[in-house]
C-alpha cells in the first residue's frame, strides 16, 4: 500500500486526535493511529476505549487498506519538517511502514490493523444541531465546577438536558455549581446525559466557533460531529444530583459590584489565607465590602475596603477564594450581582451583562464557617 499526504495537513490533524491518546493505556495499539484508506479518502483514527475521534483527509493514493502507526513516533517526526509531500509505503505482510521525504527516509514497525478496537456504532438514537460557538462557550462556563473525585464519577462530567424549549448545562463538584441555559435550542425529545471531561476538552481545543455541531446520542453513548471530525464517548453511567434542590430561591442580600474589581480584590486578601481552608470573609454594611483573610499560623493578615451597591441586611460570610476566582474568572460580565440568603446559605454569582439573547447562566459557592 502506498500514499501520499502533505506533512503540515498530516501533522495538524494528527495533533487534535493526539489528545484522545493515554499514557497507560492497557492496549498497546492504543498508542497507535490507525490509518483507513479507502476511495482516495484516509481516515485517522485514535482511540482509549472510551473515547474515540476520527477525522478524513486528502490522500494522493489508488490503493485501499489499513494500518496503525505509533503515535508518538509519527508526531515526533512531522513536527521536525518543514511543509513537503511525504509518500508513506506500507509492507502488508509484516507491517513495515516506510516514509520518504525530501531529506531521506525513515523507517518503523506498524501492527495489524485488525487488532485496533471497532470504533462503536449508535443504535437507535436522538439527533440535535447547536451552533459550535455555542457549545464550546457552555463548556468554557461549566466545565470548571466539574469534580475530579473518583468516587463520584456522576459529577466528574458536565449534566446535558435537552428538551423542546431549551438546553441546560450543569457542572457541580459539591462545594461549587455553575448552571448555564440557552433558550434558543430545541431537541426532538427531552433526554439528558453526563459527557465525560476528556471529549469536552477535545471539542473545546478543536471546534470552530463557526458552523454547527451535530450530536447524536443514545443510552450509553454520544457521537459529535462537526467538519470532517468525529468524538464518540462513552457517556458517565449513573444518576445526576438534584442540582435545583441546593439552589436557594430566596436571596434577599443582593451585591452588585465590578467583576473586576471583586476579583483583584480576593486576589490579593487570599495570599494571606490559610493555605488549607482558603477562607477569605466577606463583611458587607451599607455600601461597603470588607474582604479579610488570616493565617494565624504564620501570624499572615490582610483586608481590603470596596465600595459597592447593596441592598439588604447587614451581613458577614465565608467562602473558599480558590473558588470565588475561577467563577470570577469564567462569569464573562463586567458587573455581576452576588445574592445571599444567611450566612450558612449558599451565595449565587449572576452576570449582569457579556450574556447574549437566550442565554442564562448561574454560578452558585458554597459558604465556608467562620471562626467567630
Amino acid at each position: 500500500m502506498k500514499f501520499i499526504v502533505n506533512s503540515s495537513e498530516l501533522l495538524k490533524e494528527l495533533q487534535k486526535l493526539s489528545g484522545v491518546l493515554s499514557t497507560g493505556n492497557t492496549l498497546p495499539i492504543l498508542d497507535n493511529f490507525l490509518f483507513e484508506i479507502e476511495d482516495r479518502k484516509m481516515k485517522i483514527i485514535a482511540s482509549d476505549l472510551e473515547t474515540t475521534m476520527s477525522t478524513i483527509i486528502s490522500a494522493d493514493t489508488s490503493d485501499n487498506g489499513k494500518i496503525t502507526i505509533p503515535a508518538k513516533l509519527l508526531l515526533d517526526t512531522l513536527k521536525t519538517f518543514s511543509s513537503q509531500p511525504l509518500t508513506f509505503l506500507i509492507d502488508d505482510e509484516n507491517y513495515g511502514i516506510e516514509i520518504n521525504s525530501e531529506n531521506g527516509i525513515y523507517k518503523l514497525s506498524g501492527q495489524n490493523a485488525r487488532e485496533f478496537p471497532k470504533t462503536p456504532t449508535l443504535s437507535s438514537a436522538s439527533t440535535a444541531s447547536i451552533s459550535s460557538y455555542t457549545f464550546v462557550n457552555a463548556i468554557n462556563k461549566t466545565l470548571f465546577a466539574c469534580g475530579n473525585d473518583e468516587l463520584r464519577p456522576v459529577m466528574s462530567g458536565m449534566f446535558c438536558e435537552l428538551s423542546a424549549e431549551k438546553i441546560t448545562f450543569v457542572g457541580t463538584d459539591a462545594h461549587k455549581l455553575v448552571k448555564h441555559v440557552r433558550n434558543d435550542f430545541s431537541a426532538e425529545a427531552t433526554a439528558s446525559f453526563i459527557l465525560p471531561r476528556k471529549p469536552l476538552t477535545l471539542l473545546k481545543n478543536t471546534l470552530n466557533s463557526e458552523g454547527d455541531l451535530k450530536i447524536d446520542y443514545n443510552e450509553t453513548n454520544a457521537m459529535f460531529t462537526f467538519d470532517s471530525t468525529t468524538i464518540i464517548c462513552r457517556l458517565i453511567d449513573g444518576k445526576y444530583p438534584n442540582y435545583e434542590a441546593v439552589i436557594p430561591k430566596e436571596n434577599p442580600n443582593k451585591l452588585t459590584i465590578a467583576t473586576s474589581k471583586l476579583l483583584s480584590s480576593i486576589k490579593r486578601v487570599s495570599i494571606y489565607a490559610n493555605k488549607t481552608t482558603h477562607q477569605i470573609r466577606l463583611s458587607i454594611k451599607g455600601s461597603e465590602l470588607h474582604i479579610s483573610s488570616e493565617d494565624l499560623d504564620f501570624s499572615n493578615q490582610a483586608e481590603e475596603r470596596l465600595s459597592c451597591q447593596y441592598q439588604g441586611e447587614d451581613m458577614t460570610i465565608g467562602f473558599n477564594s480558590k473558588f470565588m476566582i475561577e467563577m470570577l474568572n469564567n462569569i464573562g460580565s463586567e458587573e455581576i450581582n452576588l445574592e445571599m440568603s444567611a450566612a450558612n446559605r449558599a451565595g449565587i454569582l449572576l452576570p449582569l451583562d457579556g450574556q447574549e439573547e437566550g442565554e442564562e447562566t448561574l454560578m452558585l459557592v458554597m459558604p465556608v464557617m467562620l471562626n467567630s
